[in-house]
């Protein structure tokens, strides 16, 4: 899930690895089934709009658990190849254990920071399902992905919109917010720029630009996902992961005394979008697709 790492830009992006291998990792593996199914439902919708061909060579970034990296290895299949790329050793770990446990041979996984490291290619297609919102320098990480690329080889990217259009984030975020006050000095590290560094799509375009891509398009996905089997789940996961987690991380156990507080008002702020089949919010997403022109 991390993509920014070490290397020349050791002393930025050092914390946010720690954060990612550290904490965070632990948290996603807590939640990882209602995770990976729901950022996977906007990817999936990603793969459709531009699925790989047979025989492709891919570049995964943000790669993670490497589920999406094995479903594009069957869909290239075993004339193809997938690299899946993630600067948290432990999510890589994962992924290559997964990835040997289901007799994957056309997929491989690197420990890299995208945004220094050497990565390989040519590749036909980087694809990044949530994997490039915490870079430091996205131009400068997007860049060396076009490096890799092959001339007219293609980027496709799942990245949050605006967070007004991801309410249950957004709400909690607010809720946690108006109870607990970030500190300005804490000794956990934090993940980086955050989820919603490219929800502009002037912003996006610009990076895009500048990283040396023409052909840029932005299309809007809104494919609603379960945050939680019932209510309690549901505030298990925001108070865990995402902006709402990440203020009751960093305040640890000078805001303990809060946490009944902050479970009832997320009980009330997020009772709306519990139904029969768990807690299903609203999820938009822009699916964003550029070229790297010859030379």
């Amino acid at each position: 899930m991390s993509t920014t790492g070490a290397g020349s830009a050791a002393d930025v992006n050092e914390e946010a690895v720690r954060a990612w291998d550290g904490p965070l990792f632990d948290r996603f593996v807590q939640f990882r089934e209602l995770i990976t199914a729901g950022l996977g439902a906007h990817g999936e919708a990603a793969l459709r709009l531009f699925p790989p061909l047979t025989g492709q060579r891919i570049l995964d970034i943000g790669c993670g658990f490497g589920d999406t990296t094995l479903r594009i290895a069957g869909l290239v299949g075993p004339g193809g190849e997938v690299v899946g790329v993630d600067a948290a050793r432990q999510f890589i770990e994962v992924a290559r254990r997964d990835a040997e446990e289901a007799g994957v041979r056309n997929a491989r996984f690197d420990v890299a920071d995208v945004q220094v490291a050497d990565l390989g290619g040519p590749y036909d297609v980087a694809f990044a399902q949530f994997g490039t919102m915490f870079f430091d320098n996205p131009v400068v990480a997007l860049r060396n992905v076009r490096r890799a690329l092959a001339p007219d080889g293609r980027l496709v990217m799942v990245v949050w919109r605006r967070r007004e259009d991801n309410d249950w984030l957004y709400r909690a975020q607010t809720i946690v917010e108006g109870l607990v006050e970030r500190p300005d000095e804490y000794d956990e590290p934090t993940c980086g720029p955050g989820p919603f560094s490219m929800a502009g799509a002037d912003t996006t375009t610009d990076v895009l630009l500048h990283a040396g891509y023409t052909d840029i398009a932005l299309q809007r996905c809104d494919i609603p996902i379960v945050i939680g089997s019932d209510i309690d789940e549901a505030i298990d996961v925001v108070m865990a992961i995402g902006p709402a987690g990440e203020v009751l991380r960093l305040a640890g156990d000078r805001a303990t005394h809060l946490h009944g507080a902050v479970r009832v008002a997320l009980r009330d702020g997020l009772t709306e979008f519990e139904g029969p089949d768990g807690v299903r919010a609203p999820a938009s997403t822009w699916i964003v697709s550029a070229s790297a022109p010859e030379g």
